[in-house]
Parts: C-alpha cells; sequence; structure tokens
C-alpha cells in the first residue's frame, strides 16, 4: 500500500465511525447531551467535518466545501463562516441542531473532497511544510495525521453517546 492508499483508508475508517453514530437518528438524539455541558453527536460530528474541511483545504490551497458547497447556508448555524467549534462554550455546542441527512451530506462531501485530494499523494509530499508558524513547521504528513487523529476521537466520542441515548431509550430514529 502506498501512502495515498493508506491515508484514503484511514479517512474511509473516519466515515464509516461517522455513519456509524449517525444514522437512524433522529434530531433530538443527535442533539442529545449526556450532561447539560457534554458535547452532542450533532455538534461532534460537525465539528469533526469542520476541521477536516479547513485543515485539508488550508494544507492544499482549496476553498473549504462548507461555503463552496453551500453547507453553511443549509446549517444556519449562528456562527461565523470560518467557525470550525474549536473552543466552543456550552451554549455554542448546545445551538448546533441537524438532522443526520445533512450531517451525514456534510461529511460525506467533505469525504469526496478529501479523497480527490489525497488520491495522487506521492511519499515525497507528504514532507511539503503546510503551516510554517509552528515550530517546528508542520508538514503536509503530520496535518494529516492530526485530523485523523482528532476525527477517530471524535467520532469515538459520538458513538458512545449514541449507546447512552439508546439505553436511556431517548434515540428517537
Amino acid at each position: 500500500m502506498d501512502s495515498a492508499g493508506l491515508l484514503l483508508d484511514s479517512f474511509g475508517r473516519i466515515r464509516e465511525a461517522v455513519h456509524g453514530a449517525v444514522e437512524g437518528l433522529g434530531e433530538d438524539a443527535l442533539a442529545a447531551r449526556i450532561d447539560p455541558d457534554a458535547n452532542s453527536i450533532a455538534w461532534l460530528v460537525w465539528h469533526l467535518t469542520r476541521i477536516q474541511d479547513d485543515h485539508l483545504a488550508g494544507a492544499f490551497g482549496t476553498e473549504q466545501v462548507w461555503r463552496a458547497g453551500g453547507w453553511q447556508a443549509r446549517f444556519g448555524l449562528p456562527f461565523p463562516a470560518a467557525a470550525t467549534g474549536y473552543g466552543h462554550t456550552s451554549a455554542q455546542v448546545g445551538a448546533v441542531r441537524a438532522d443526520a441527512g445533512l450531517l451525514l451530506g456534510y461529511h460525506d462531501a467533505v469525504h469526496e473532497r478529501t479523497a480527490a485530494l489525497l488520491a495522487p499523494v506521492t511519499d515525497a509530499d507528504l514532507d511539503r511544510v503546510v503551516d510554517a508558524s509552528w515550530d517546528p513547521p508542520v508538514t503536509l504528513g503530520v496535518r494529516l495525521v492530526s485530523v485523523i487523529a482528532e476525527d477517530l476521537q471524535h467520532a469515538g466520542q459520538a458513538a458512545y453517546v449514541r449507546g447512552v441515548v439508546e439505553r436511556r431509550g431517548t434515540a428517537d430514529g
């Protein structure tokens, strides 16, 4: 397997985990919080998708799917266009409400863009500096591993919240 294949497999696993956490749930279950300040499935999936969209667009010099694909307008969230969820307050987390189709539609659009960007990546490309503001500067390889790690953590959290919501009998698919 080459680098591009490994990366595509990794991002494909994120997509599978996101679908597993979201499919079959209604908007109330997706917005459920296991305590008043906890992250909901909707926020976790929106956030991990925003991070993937933002970071890959930055690394490859492309426009984000969030804006280019009209997803910002479809979600209608009360946040600036550049918001990714980083540093959100509990109230901001609670403001993210979306149905499964919207969450998965945006995630799938970002996944499709991710796959197109990664397909031609070579080993040499992974050493390209994509963010010189850090010491040491961040390479494409480091940025991609960072996104994969964060997205998998949040997808796992979303799956956990789903399990709690289903055990409580509040899943409203």
